[in-house]
């Protein structure tokens, strides 16, 4: 009766970290109507995240590390922090401002076909058949989508697009070359040493090239800054590794498709974005697709 209460919950967290981590896409969208850029809402949102995960990482970096580290260790620590949570943040920013955010988090959801990719390219692991027809079928279901909001929305999709792909790459390249580390470090020590590098690289990045004074944006965009921050990066990212350490990330995987239909959900709420119904079409084929790497994986 405990396991089985455990495992509810633990599918409960999940849908529960699934949907404020939908609800950042469709926040940022709010923000961009405040004449806000893409560096700049990504900025604050490290900006308010970097105490939280200072705070995490000091309290977790006391506890004895789950496996031997070594100076190289740190190193790819810190360049899979910049490649996972830095680029493909500033990617995902920017690829915003040029497309919607339910079409953003659909093409986001490649992922998993990238790491099966991958993993075949770099470690050599074999696709299986079941899994080839997955990612066949993800991939006409993106070209669906993303033809009709062409048709739409003009050749501005196409930029958006690009970039909603690079930052799909970037968080696959994390994923697949990180699995090696976690299990040294920890999954939390590792998130918040990760989170931790990515906002200095955002705050470096933010020196560098802005232009614009920190003090000058409307309230509202400080409160979705601070909104995006608390409960679409720091709060979804423990409940989503609670989940897993319940549930199993085999499981979670396949919960994980909830994450488009809450963002087209939310997007038709607030931002009153509507698919057409070829592109909700093409949206149930990639979540159909995936669900079928998810559920080959968990077998």
């Amino acid at each position: 009766m405990h396991v089985k209460k455990t495992f509810v919950s633990g599918i409960l967290l999940g849908i529960l970290g699934i949907v404020l981590f939908s609800s950042k896409a469709v926040m940022v969208k709010l923000a961009y109507q405040y004449q806000v850029d893409a560096l700049s809402i990504l900025f604050l949102r490290m900006l308010f995240s970097f105490p939280f995960y200072l705070v995490i990482a000091v309290f977790y970096g006391k506890q004895e590390n789950p496996g031997v580290i070594v100076k190289n260790d740190y190193v790819w620590l810190a360049f899979f922090g910049m490649v996972g949570y830095y680029l493909s943040s500033y990617f995902d920013f920017v690829g915003l401002v040029y497309i919607k955010a339910s079409l953003e988090r659909i093409i986001l959801f490649l992922y998993p076909t990238l790491i099966l990719i991958f993993n075949k390219l770099f470690l050599k692991k074999p696709i299986s058949f079941t899994q080839a027809i997955a990612i066949f079928l993800t991939y006409i279901g993106i070209v669906i989508t993303f033809w009709g909001e062409v048709v739409i929305s003009g050749s501005d999709t196409y930029l958006g697009g690009f970039f909603i792909l690079l930052c799909a790459i970037t968080y696959a390249t994390y994923l697949v070359g990180s699995g090696w580390l976690i299990p040294k470090f920890g999954v939390v020590k590792f998130t918040a040493y990760a989170m931790l590098i990515s906002c200095i690289c955002v705050f470096i990045h933010y020196g560098l090239f802005s232009k614009i004074s920190l003090f000058s944006y409307s309230w509202q965009v400080y409160v979705l800054g601070f909104l995006i921050a608390i409960f679409a990066t720091v709060i979804p990212s423990f409940l989503v590794s609670e989940s897993i350490n319940r549930i199993s990330s085999s499981n979670f995987a396949v919960i994980a498709g909830f994450g488009p239909i809450s963002t087209i959900i939310l997007a038709g709420i607030f931002l009153n974005e509507r698919l057409t119904l070829l592109q909700l079409f093409g949206a149930l084929v990639v979540i159909f697709g995936i669900l079928l790497v998810s559920l080959k994986k968990n077998k």
